[in-house]
């Protein structure tokens, strides 16, 4: 294997050929990234850029010292078995790295409407979140939630429009959404509420009526963004499906980052997950499968969001397990502090979610990954630390 090429100047991508470097490939390394910008992490922009604290974020990485061609603004058109069909030409390849990752979900109409996956994404919404500007946000998910939290501290009149009966009710369920919100006070919170289009000036709402807008942003979730392997002979389901080990269909292929569905042997189930810490962490396990070991990428999934001042983190996978609560989301207390876990039919804990409680969220991943049992009487004991919960 003399020349790998990766496809995606994101974390993944990045990590994937600083993780060549580390394995001793010596060959060439050409890193396709559409983007003109150097590589940056993805998780700031809804965070610090968007909220001002920020301009930029940047990965730290010494691409030129390690070798690796980047070619920014190189795009992926096509792949066949051996060469990458780019913007620039065909480009042969020994090992291939699918890094693309994802692209936002975008509504019907010919109105504008900001979404928030780049760089540019943020800095130009960031510019349009001024004083009085009437602001209305698609979906209560992550992303909504964390450019609400900007909005509101910009001074904006900000409104929400969830398709759900609460927000995070697509990622949680809406019992444990529901506790979220009281967190949108000052904000004009709309439930049950479905956008047909955007338009020059606002929206219109599924059964008729309307808002106006001087801002309108998308966030309504993203799909992987594989449409250029479309025609060949990598198996696509949700993405590019991979075994357990990151390998793709064809050989000397793997996938890394939000376009991987990967096999958990963990949870018996393919998995995609769209958040940083896979990106981070997957590429490890699928330069090694490139290179011929046998690593395994079964990782307890993680993420976090920082929204209306709460730190909101979540490890695991949970559908088709019970909720069990740790705390009441409604006590007052100077800041809400509570946990809800979620349990397998033998009481193994499956997920946990935790609200301004962290070191629930640090023992609950270790307990999943360990595959614990738990007592459930106990885990319902927000006094009883997580680790003495187990039987």
């Amino acid at each position: 294997m003399n020349h790998v090429v990766v496809v995606g100047a994101g974390l993944a991508g990045v990590r994937s050929a600083e993780a060549l470097r580390a394995r001793g490939f010596g060959g060439t390394i050409t890193l396709l990234g559409e983007e003109r910008h150097r590589p940056y992490d993805r998780p700031p922009l809804s965070k610090a850029v968007l909220l001002g604290d920020a301009d930029s974020s940047f990965v730290d990485s010494d691409l030129e010292g390690m070798g690796v061609e980047h070619r920014a603004g190189v795009s992926a058109k096509g792949l066949a078995e051996g060469v990458v069909e780019t913007t620039e030409g065909e480009m042969a390849y020994d090992g291939l790295v699918i890094a693309t990752g994802a692209e936002p979900i975008r509504l019907p109409g010919e109105g504008r409407q900001h979404v928030l996956r780049t760089l540019d994404d943020a800095l130009a919404l960031r510019a349009e979140l001024v004083h009085g500007a009437r602001v209305v946000i698609i979906g209560a998910g992550w992303i909504g939630a964390e450019v609400a939290t900007a909005a509101m501290r910009a001074g904006c009149a900000v409104t929400v429009l969830e398709a759900g009966p609460a927000p995070l009710a697509h990622v949680v369920g809406a019992e444990v959404g529901a506790h979220t919100i009281p967190w949108y006070d000052g904000i004009d919170l709309r439930l049950n509420t479905m956008v047909g289009s955007v338009d020059p000036g606002g929206v219109s709402l599924v059964g008729g009526g309307s808002l106006e807008a001087d801002v309108v942003v998308t966030g309504i979730g993203v799909r992987p963004t594989v449409e250029w392997l479309a025609g060949s002979d990598i198996d696509l389901h949700n993405g590019v499906v991979t075994d357990e080990h990151l390998r793709a269909s064809l050989p000397n292929v793997v996938a890394v980052g939000d376009c991987a569905a990967w096999w958990s042997r963990r949870f018996h189930t393919r998995l995609r997950v769209e958040h940083w810490d896979t990106a981070l962490n997957a590429p490890e396990v699928a330069v090694a499968s490139l290179l011929g070991d046998e690593s395994v990428y079964d990782p307890v999934p993680y993420f976090w969001s920082e929204q209306f001042g709460h730190m909101v983190q979540y490890a695991g996978h949970h559908p088709g397990a019970r909720l069990v609560r740790r705390g009441d989301p409604s006590a007052a207390a100077p800041v809400s502090r509570w946990s809800v876990c979620w349990l397998h039919d033998d009481d193994r804990l499956a997920a946990v979610l935790t609200v301004n409680r962290p070191r629930d969220l640090v023992q609950g991943r270790r307990l999943i990954e360990a595959g614990q049992r738990l007592d459930p009487g106990r885990l319902a004991d927000p006094e009883v630390a997580l680790r003495d919960c187990v039987v």
